[in-house]
């Protein structure tokens, strides 16, 4: 049986790993610059992160697991909130809107072949108060969260509709990565 490492620290990803009854023989996040590249759509851009995560995790004769969650409006990367400013912004934003959610998964085997997949999915946040924000913000649930938010949480109560992949937007699209896991395995 091949090793699986998850390249990634994110209990998030741990605990939805659990819930397909996968478990990872090791954790090691993956430390790699995260910034958009010029032009870069959010598409390509969770791909991308996904993929450098996998290869930049070195551990052999096992399979490695990453996958990278990207927040947009449009063709704009929301950052994971690291500053309460960027919480604000990022919460303003999506107020009273329907933005994107897309989780690129990829796995690389133990002969390094790197396969990815994308799961996107649609949120319709309702239009926040500025009481709702300041509740969020001193919650400190945003802070690292794509977008600014964590939907598991204290946001979900602002989610009025999902298209796609709940999952995806927690971190990990489990369809998808239970599909890449098994064509891995064989």
């Amino acid at each position: 049986m091949t090793r699986l490492v998850l390249a990634s620290a994110s209990p998030r990803r741990l605990a939805l790993l659990a819930q397909i009854g996968v478990t990872p023989d090791e954790v090691v996040a993956a430390d790699i610059d995260e910034t958009p590249l010029r032009g870069e759509t959010p598409r390509l851009h969770a791909l991308r992160l996904a993929r450098e995560k996998a290869e930049a995790v070195q551990a052999e004769d096992a399979i490695i697991l990453a996958a990278d969650t990207v927040v947009a409006v449009g063709r704009r990367i929301l950052p994971k909130a690291e500053t309460e400013q960027q919480a604000r912004e990022c919460l303003a934003l999506i107020s009273g809107r329907t933005h994107r959610v897309l989780t690129g998964v990829a796995v690389r085997t133990a002969c390094a072949s790197v396969r990815t997949r994308l799961a996107e999915a649609r949120v319709t946040f309702k239009r926040l108060s500025r009481s709702d924000i300041e509740a969020y913000i001193a919650s400190n649930e945003w802070r690292g969260k794509a977008g600014g938010y964590a939907i598991q949480g204290l946001a979900g109560r602002y989610v009025v509709n999902i298209t796609g992949s709940y999952t995806a937007i927690v971190g990990l699209p489990l369809f998808e990565t239970a599909n890449l896991l098994e064509s891995a395995a064989t």
